[in-house]
């Protein structure tokens, strides 16, 4: 019984560790998508919206991994 709880937990780790990757591209992705629309509503030079908009999207990203991993190791 012990082993079955242990196994489960094991699982659910793993579980949380392959979505980490996926969740930070969404972020990172929709994060450049809304910067390049802002780009194109507002047009400047240096695509300004963009670069700033990823900046920030790879921030949260990083936190949310952070968060998600001290989490695990609770």
């Amino acid at each position: 019984m012990n082993d079955n709880k242990q196994d489960k937990r094991q699982r659910n780790k793993w579980i949380a560790l392959i979505n980490i990757p996926l969740q930070m591209g969404i972020v990172i992705f929709l994060f450049s998508w809304f910067g390049g629309w802002l780009d194109e509503q507002y047009p400047n030079p240096k695509n300004i919206y963009r670069i700033i908009f990823i900046l920030l999207g790879v921030a949260i990203a990083m936190y949310n991994v952070i968060r998600q991993v001290n989490q695990l190791n609770k």
